[in-house]
């Protein structure tokens, strides 16, 4: 792991690949760390011919952290939303899309192929609307458009989200239970729940730096980014819309409202697949995101 000065912060980063080849970004989603793009997936991803970037977002992991700013009371955010007021939030989801543009910048890259899963994938569409030059092409994966008419979250669903889990350093039982059982809850019914493995992933976050006010500033961000389908329809880059046919936090509708929203857009939904992306899927999702790469290379025949 490296650390790069991008944006006015610093942002945990690391690589896999050949420098030379062409650079996939992968940008993940809420309150999680680049470690969700599991060391595998990325080596596979890799072995396609492409330098793969991943690396924690801001708030996350360990990448600068927003400690100084208070988290957000989420009913004061959700009644000055509903007023028509925008609320006053630490940052936004364009200021996350600018953190990825000053990592491409510091590392000399002048355009990648953008990937983004949940939270990471309206980053990735704000980075390709409003930084269109720096794409060429766009992987948006169980992700929405901030279309208010979608359905939302099962009611549970949000609950368990929004459940404030036990401090991991007081009660790391609790802790896990809670976090196992709330990803449980989000996985697809078609491929087997792997709970050793996602622990393992969980102590890892939590070594790395757990901060539960991080993963409220990246709710107050969502939440005022408002409806993104005016500029998701200036997007040019060649892009692939993945959500999964189970998705219980973010509905499949989303996905494909987002394929609707970006002209020309493919949309790719995977019967079993829920807020998740399981080792099973890693190669049909590999493949899928290098098809539209190939679409938006500056070298087509590779």
């Amino acid at each position: 792991m490296r650390s790069a000065k991008a944006n006015g912060i610093e942002l945990a980063w690391d690589d896999f690949g050949d420098a030379a080849d062409e650079t996939i970004m992968l940008i993940a989603g809420l309150g999680t760390q680049m470690i969700r793009w599991t060391r595998s997936f990325c080596e596979a991803l890799a072995a396609r011919g492409y330098r793969v970037i991943r690396f924690d977002n801001r708030d996350t992991g360990c990448s600068t952290h927003f400690s100084a700013s208070v988290p957000p009371d989420f009913a004061a955010l959700a009644a000055a939303l509903m007023a028509g007021r925008r609320p006053d939030v630490p940052y936004t989801l364009h200021d996350m899309a600018a953190d990825a543009v000053g990592l491409l910048d510091a590392l000399g890259i002048a355009r990648v192929h953008a990937v983004g899963r949940s939270m990471g994938g309206m980053i990735a569409q704000v980075l390709a609307s409003e930084h269109a030059d720096r794409v060429l092409s766009l992987t948006s994966i169980m992700s929405s458009t901030g279309n208010p008419a979608l359905p939302q979250a099962a009611p549970d669903v949000m609950a368990m989200m929004m459940r404030p889990a036990p401090d991991p350093a007081v009660d790391p039982d609790g802790f896990l239970a809670v976090r196992l059982a709330f990803a449980r809850r989000i996985a697809g019914s078609a491929y087997p729940f792997d709970g050793g493995a996602h622990r393992a992933l969980l102590l890892e976050e939590v070594e790395r730096r757990y901060d539960p006010g991080g993963t409220a500033r990246q709710i107050a961000a969502m939440a005022v980014a408002g409806d993104r389908r005016a500029r998701l329809a200036t997007i040019t880059a060649p892009t692939l819309v993945i959500h999964g046919a189970d998705d219980p936090l973010i509905p499949l509708a989303c996905g494909h409202d987002t394929a609707l929203s970006i002209p020309n857009a493919i949309h790719r939904p995977i019967e079993g697949m829920g807020h998740d992306l399981p080792n099973e899927l890693n190669q049909t999702v590999i493949e899928a995101i290098c098809d539209v790469a190939k679409k938006g290379s500056r070298h087509p025949g590779t």
